[in-house]
């Protein structure tokens, strides 16, 4: 399965949160997302957003002033 990216570099607060969200409804289940992020803000509301949604947070790196989220979009519920 591929990994899509989402380049936030730049965006404050809320809008990483944001954009993550509406890019993981285009994810199909499984699929994985890399968010790059430079907001220190981020590395709260990510997380929490994930709590939201359902999906793993499947690794967090930090380097210098950028934190790179790589997120498993959760299988959908079952009806």
């Amino acid at each position: 399965m591929t990994t899509a990216k989402l380049d936030l570099t730049g965006l404050k607060c809320p809008l990483p949160a944001l954009k993550t969200r509406k890019a993981l409804k285009g994810i199909m289940p499984g699929g994985r997302l890399e968010v790059i992020c430079t907001d220190p803000m981020a590395a709260i509301d990510i997380p929490h957003l994930l709590t939201e949604t359902g999906d793993r947070l499947e690794r967090t790196d930090r380097n210098d002033n950028t934190i790179v989220f790589v997120i498993e979009k959760a299988a959908a519920p079952v009806a």
